[in-house]
C-alpha cells in the first residue's frame, strides 16, 4: 500500500538499483565510522556460519544505504545486478517492499520472501533483516542476509530470521558497551547464572546515577512500557528501588550474583544484577543522555573552596551561552574535568565531547586528526579516509588541551574554521558545515605568547569568549575533599575499600603539590599498591613526599598548637589567624553547639570540625 499509494510505484516497471556514488558512500560510512568497526567483527563471525548457503550479507545505515557487505566473490556479478552491493539504497520509495526497506519503516525484524517483494524483478530474492538500535534508542542500522536462490517455502527462512535477530542484538550490545566504555554498566537477568553473560539488558549510568543510555531489551523490562528516549536523563532510582550508592557498593564489593538483586519500581519484579566499572577514557566517542542542567556535573570538582567555587559559579552561567571558553591553570589542576562538567551541564551534552591534547600529537598528524582526510589524501591513511575530531564534535563540545602548543600554521586553519563554521578535510574540495563549541585549556599565559609571536592574537579573541582560572592545589582549602574523591573513585575501580590515615591527611595538607591533583592521584595510587590493610599510612607514601614534608616541618610549639606562628598580616594579637579567631567567637556565641554554628555558616558539621582541628580549637568540655 505504501509503494502504491504513497510512492506511486509500478510493480511491473522496476527502476535500476539506486546506487550512490563513491563520495556519497564515503560520507555515509563516515557518519557511522566507529560503529562499522564493531559491526564488521560480528558480521564476519555470522558469515562463517552461513557462507556455504550462498547468502550475501548487507549492513545498511539508518537511511537504508548499504555501508558494508560480505559475499562470495563467485556471485559478485549477480549480486550487483540484484542491488546486493555497497552503496545501494534499499528505502521502499526506491526498491519497493523489501526486507531492509520494510524493516526500516517498521523497526521490526522481517522476512521478505520471493513474491513478498513489490517489484516483479525481485521475486527470486529472499531477504531477512533485523534492526540495530543506537544507545539513544534511534534506529542505527539494518543487518540483512539475502539469497538469490532459496527453497519455495517461506518456512525455510525461519532459522535465518532467528540468526539475523541474534547477531543484530550481539552487534547492538557490543556497540553499546564500546560506546559507554567510560561509564558504569548495569546488567540484569531473571536468573543469576545469566547475569554474567547477558548482553541485552544493559543500562549505562554516570557516577551520579543518571541514565545515559539503554538497550531496548533492558527498557522493555521496566514498568510502564517506556522507550529508551523516555529513560535517558532520568535517575536510576526512578525505575528501580535502589540508589546509586547501593549500586556502586555492589561494584566495590565481592562478586556475589546470587545476593545481588534489584527490583523494578512499581512492578515489584526482581532481577539478578551486576554493575561493571568504567574500563576506558572517553575521547572521541559520542555520549548520549545528559540533560541540560545536569545537577551533579560540577560536584566532583571542588568542595567548600572559595577560589574554585567562584570559577564553578561562572562555569554554570557560561554552560548554555554558547561561548568559547579558555580554562587556564597549572598542569594537573583539572582543566579537562571542568570542561567535561561544562559540557555535561549544557544542552550540548547529548552530543559528543571530543578531547584532543595538542601537545601529545605529533605535529605531522595534528592537521589530519583535527580536520580529517579523504581517501588517498596521503600515503598510509585509512582506505576509506577519516572524519576529523572537529567534525566528530559537531553539535557537542571540542576540547583543545594545551592549545598554546598548536603550530602557528594550524592556528590559521582553526581560526578559519571558527570564523566560517566549515571544515575542509585534507584532500577534499568541499567543506562541511559544523556546529562548534570550543573549550581550550593552557597552563601557559597566552597573552605572553602573543607578545612573543608564538600565538595568534585574532585566534585568541575567537577562543576567548570567557575565561576560567583554576587554582593550584597548594592554594586550595579543600584538599581533604579532593583526597576523599580520588580515594572513592580508586576504591570503586579496584573493588577494594581504601582510607587515609590522619597522619597522611596532615602530610597532604602541608605538602606543596607542584603537580597538583594529577600528582595527588599518582601518590594515592602508589600508596594503594603498597598498603596491606587498605589504610594508607605515611610509610606507604613515596619518599619524595615524606622527605619534602620533613624538610618543611613546623616548629615544636607550632606542631603542638596546630597554628602557624610565623608573622602574617592576617594574624590577630594572640597568634591565631583571623579566620580561626572568627570561628572561636562564633563557637562561643553558640555556646559551642556545632550544629548551630554549621547552620549559621551554611556548612556541614564535618567541615566545622575539620576547621577546628586545623586550628587546634578544642571545646571547653573536651579539654
Amino acid at each position: 500500500m505504501r509503494c502504491d499509494r504513497e510512492f506511486g510505484l509500478d510493480p511491473g516497471k522496476p527502476p535500476s538499483a539506486y546506487v550512490l556514488d563513491s563520495s556519497a558512500i564515503k560520507e555515509h560510512q563516515g557518519q557511522v565510522e566507529g560503529f562499522l568497526q564493531v559491526a564488521r567483527t560480528g558480521m564476519e563471525a555470522f558469515y562463517k556460519q552461513i557462507s556455504s548457503l550462498n547468502y550475501v550479507m548487507l549492513l545498511t545505515d539508518g537511511e537504508g544505504v548499504t555501508v558494508d557487505y560480505i559475499g562470495d566473490r563467485k556471485y559478485d556479478r549477480e549480486a550487483k545486478q540484484a542491488g546486493l552491493y555497497l552503496g545501494t539504497s534499499w528505502k521502499e520509495r526506491y526498491a519497493g517492499t523489501n526486507a531492509v526497506g520494510t524493516c526500516l519503516s517498521t523497526g521490526k525484524a522481517i522476512i521478505c520472501h520471493k513474491t513478498d517483494h513489490f517489484y516483479a524483478a525481485n521475486i527470486d530474492l529472499t531477504c531477512t533483516a533485523a534492526p540495530i538500535f543506537a544507545p539513544d534508542g534511534n534506529l542505527l542500522a539494518i543487518l540483512d542476509v539475502s539469497s538469490m536462490s532459496s527453497p519455495l517455502a517461506k518456512e525455510s527462512q525461519f532459522l535465518a530470521l532467528q540468526l539475523v535477530m541474534m547477531h543484530a542484538k550481539m552487534i547492538e550490545s557490543a556497540n553499546f558497551l564500546n560506546h559507554f566504555s567510560s561509564h558504569w554498566i548495569l546488567r540484569y537477568a531473571k536468573t543469576p547464572v545469566f547475569v554474567d553473560v547477558n548482553k541485552e539488558n544493559l543500562i549505562a549510568i554516570d557516577g551520579d546515577g543518571m541514565i545515559l543510555g539503554a538497550t531496548q531489551a533492558a527498557v522493555n523490562e521496566l514498568n510502564g512500557g517506556c522507550s529508551v528516549k523516555d529513560v535517558i536523563g532520568s535517575s536510576i532510582s526512578d525505575y528501580f528501588e535502589t540508589s546509586i550508592d547501593d549500586l556502586l557498593s555492589v561494584a566495590s564489593g565481592p562478586v556475589n550474583l546470587i545476593n545481588n538483586t534489584i527490583t523494578v519500581r512499581g512492578a515489584g519484579e526482581l532481577f539478578y544484577m551486576d554493575i561493571t566499572p568504567p574500563t576506558g577514557k572517553s575521547v572521541s566517542k559520542p555520549r548520549a543522555g545528559f540533560l541540560s542542567g545536569h545537577r551533579n556535573a560540577f560536584d566532583r570538582i571542588a568542595g567548600e573552596e572559595p577560589l574554585m567555587q567562584a570559577s564553578i559559579t561562572k562555569a554554570k552561567r557560561f554552560a548554555d551561552q554558547n561561548l568559547n571558553i579558555i580554562i587556564s591553570g597549572e598542569t594537573g589542576t583539572g582543566k579537562e574535568l571542568m570542561a567535561r562538567a561544562i559540557h555535561n551541564s549544557s544542552v550540548r551534552s547529548i552530543k559528543p565531547f571530543v578531547a584532543i591534547n595538542c601537545a601529545a600529537i605529533p605535529e605531522s598528524l595534528i592537521e589530519s586528526e583535527l580536520f580529517g582526510y579523504e581517501q588517498g589524501a596521503f600515503t598510509g591513511g585509512r582506505k576509506q579516509g577519516k572524519k576529523g575530531l572537529i567534525m566528530q564534535s559537531d553539535g557537542g563540545t571540542l576540547f583543545l588541551d594545551e592549545i598554546s602548543d598548536m603550530p602557528l600554521n594550524l592556528q590559521s586553519r582553526l581560526l578559519r574554521v571558527l570564523a566560517e563554521r566549515e571544515v575542509l578535510a585534507l584532500g577534499s574540495d568541499k567543506p562541511k558545515r559544523a556546529d562548534l563549541h570550543v573549550i581550550s585549556a593552557s597552563h601557559k599565559d597566552l597573552r605572553v605568547l602573543i607578545a612573543r609571536g608564538g600565538f595568534r592574537e585574532d585566534l585568541y579573541y575567537r577562543l576567548n569568549g570567557a575565561t576560567l582560572e583554576l587554582a593550584a592545589l597548594r592554594h586550595r582549602q579543600d584538599i581533604s575533599f579532593v583526597v576523599a574523591n580520588i580515594v572513592a573513585e580508586e576504591s570503586k575501580l579496584r573493588r577494594t575499600h581504601f582510607q587515609v590515615s590522619t597522619e597522611v591527611e596532615e602530610i597532604f595538607e602541608r605538602y606543596p603539590w607542584p603537580g597538583n591533583c594529577r600528582q595527588l592521584r599518582n601518590v594515592l595510587q602508589f600508596a594503594m599498591a603498597l598498603t596491606d590493610d587498605g589504610v594508607i599510612k605515611a610509610n606507604d607514601l613515596p619518599d619524595e613526599i615524606r622527605s619534602e614534608v620533613r624538610s618543611n616541618e613546623l616548629s615544636p610549639s607550632a606542631a603542638m598548637t596546630g597554628v602557624d606562628l610565623s608573622p602574617q598580616k592576617d594574624a590577630s594579637e594572640d597568634g591565631y589567624p583571623m579566620q580561626a579567631k572568627a570561628l572561636i567567637e562564633l563557637l562561643q556565641k553558640h555556646k559551642w553547639n556545632i550544629t548551630d554554628v554549621a547552620l549559621e555558616l551554611n556548612l556541614a558539621r564535618s567541615t566545622v570540625y575539620r576547621r577546628m582541628k586545623k586550628y587546634a580549637i578544642v571545646a571547653p568540655n573536651d579539654r
